[in-house]
Parts: C-alpha cells; sequence; structure tokens
C-alpha cells in the first residue's frame, strides 16, 4: 500500500505536468477583475489527479483484498459526472442549470448506492423520515460541492485542506479510498503551491466537493463529528453569503469577498493564507480524534473565532 500512494503521487503530479504543458491553450485562465492570479495560468489540473486517483482504485482490490469492489465501483459512478462536467465547464462555460442537474444527480446516485447521510434518529421516524433524511443529503451533497468550487479561488487552499481531509479520512475510517485521493492530491499540489503554475479548474473542485461529502455519507453513524471537517470550507463560504445578504449584494453574482480572498487584498501573502486554513483543517483532525463531540463544537467555535478575528483585522483602516 505505501508503494502505491508513492506511486498515485508520482503518477499525479506527472499527469498535471502533462496537462499544464500539452492543454495550456485550451485551458488558460485570463486573469479579470475578479481573479486573485494576474498572470494567465492554465486551469483543469484536477483532471490529472482525477485520472491518477481512477488508475490507483483500479489497483486498489489486488493490493488491499479487504477493500470491497463493488465500494470502488460506486465512488467512480457517483464521481465520474461530476469529473466530466466539470471538465467540459472548464473548457465551455456552462449554464448553472446544467451544472446543478448533473450535480443533482450524482447526489442521488450517492444516495442510491449508499443510502442517505447515515443517521438513526431519522430512519426511527419511519418512511416519513427516511424521505426527509433522502432530501436533506441530496441538498447537502450539492450545496458541499458549490462551496467547494466557490473556495477555489487561492493558490493551495481547496487542494491543501483537501489533502489533510482525505489523509485522515483514509487513516481514522481505515478506507485506502481517500488515502490514495490524499496522495493524488499530494502530487497536484506539487505545481499548485503558491505562485501555482496550474489550477484544478471545476474537474478538480467539483469532485473534491463531492469525494467529501461521500466520505461522510460512506462513514459509520457514529462518526457526524467528521462533519466538522468541512468548516473551513464552509464557514467562510456560509459566512460570506450571509455578509452579502446583510449587505443587500446580489448573491448570484460573481465576486471577490471571500475572507480568503480579501486577506491577501491587504497584503497577505497567499501562502500564508493557504497554511492558515491547512492549519484549521489539521487543528479539528486533532480535536475530534482527542476529543469526540466536544472536539467537533469546539472546532465550530473556533472557526467562528478566527472569521471574527479575520473580519476584525480587515475592517481596520
Amino acid at each position: 500500500m505505501p508503494l502505491l500512494l508513492l506511486l498515485t503521487a508520482l503518477l499525479s503530479a506527472l499527469l498535471v505536468n502533462f496537462i499544464r504543458q500539452r492543454l495550456r491553450a485550451q485551458l488558460l485562465d485570463i486573469p479579470n477583475h475578479r481573479s486573485s492570479h494576474t498572470v494567465p495560468t492554465p486551469r483543469g489540473g484536477g483532471l490529472g489527479f482525477w485520472v491518477a486517483f481512477l488508475l490507483a482504485l483500479a489497483l486498489l482490490p489486488w493490493l488491499s483484498p479487504g477493500v470491497a469492489l463493488s465500494n470502488l465501483m460506486a465512488v467512480v459512478i457517483v464521481l465520474l459526472p461530476l469529473a466530466l462536467i466539470g471538465y467540459w465547464d472548464d473548457l465551455h462555460s456552462l449554464s448553472a442549470r446544467t451544472r446543478y442537474g448533473v450535480q443533482l444527480m450524482s447526489a442521488g446516485l450517492a444516495v442510491y448506492f449508499f443510502g442517505p447521510f447515515p443517521q438513526p434518529w431519522f430512519e426511527a421516524l419511519g418512511p416519513g423520515g427516511i424521505a426527509i433524511a433522502v432530501v436533506l443529503t441530496l441538498i447537502g451533497f450539492t450545496t458541499l460541492v458549490n462551496l467547494t468550487n466557490f473556495m477555489d479561488g487561492l493558490d493551495g487552499l481547496v487542494g491543501g485542506v483537501s489533502l489533510v481531509q482525505f489523509a485522515f479520512l483514509g487513516w481514522y475510517l481505515a478506507n485506502p479510498i481517500w488515502g490514495l485521493l490524499a496522495a493524488a492530491l499530494l502530487g497536484f499540489l506539487w505545481w499548485n503551491w503558491p505562485p501555482a503554475k496550474i489550477f484544478m479548474g471545476d474537474v478538480g473542485s467539483t469532485t473534491l466537493g463531492g469525494a467529501i461529502t461521500l466520505a461522510l455519507m460512506m462513514a459509520p453513524s457514529q462518526h457526524w463529528i467528521l462533519l466538522a471537517l468541512t468548516l473551513p470550507i464552509t464557514g467562510d463560504a456560509i459566512y460570506t453569503l450571509f455578509r452579502r445578504l446583510l449587505r443587500r449584494e446580489n448573491i448570484f453574482k460573481a465576486h471577490r469577498t471571500h475572507v480568503y480572498q480579501r486577506l491577501p487584498q491587504r497584503g497577505i501573502p497567499p501562502m500564508v493564507v493557504t497554511l492558515i486554513y491547512m492549519g484549521l483543517t489539521g487543528l479539528i483532525v486533532l480535536l475530534i480524534t482527542t476529543l469526540g463531540a466536544l472536539g467537533a463544537g469546539l472546532s465550530a467555535t473556533i472557526t467562528l473565532s478566527l472569521i471574527a478575528l479575520a473580519e476584525g483585522y480587515l475592517q481596520r483602516p
């Protein structure tokens, strides 16, 4: 298994570099007034780590016989539509309705294969409770996919946070699927670390949003505390949404007002911002590993406190 992890990381780095060199013209991201980068940079690097991850999954049943082939196939079937629509969106901008339709299809497939987010109190309510659980899971799946996509606007941020998340999930849940995804992300970050040589694009961010939701759905019900892992992404995104609503701004209009975007505008280097978000994710890992439910609650408190501190800093003259 360690050898497969190493090979996955190396293959990912090679594939991402291939995309960076050979598909640069088709996937070039030209900076505009909303961009965090100032130099034209190719996107679509998520395709590289996605392919590396798929190839690693193909070898996993032979190297780790305890992994159910049906689970591997289900993971691929759920995530593949997100990868395809994301890559197509990187090439040709698609309508929000089309993207959401595919996201909803992937969410439905996830519920079909793994059931709704595993919380027994819904099942205790009978068929009505199960229906509520299914609806909430569909909403949660598509929401996390989109929030992850919204947060992919700074070199290394989503890739770095996801690396910490999936490395932990692979160990904590004893599930090598997520360990392999972490290895693929490590290879990608070689090229995406600030200053980035390539961006992951929608093919990467939407797939990662789907993958983290899928990992939570596959976890046993007593591991609901793992929801805290999403706080570095969801905390900033949800706070920004409410802030824009309070300011009566059009929440459907593209912007640069996420906390992670505003901090570099005040002079904090992008690498420092990325490390802060990765560090918060690592702290959450430590808290839920050592303190369980209490750690999950502390994680939420710390995340909100950091957002408040950041906002206070940003409001300084």
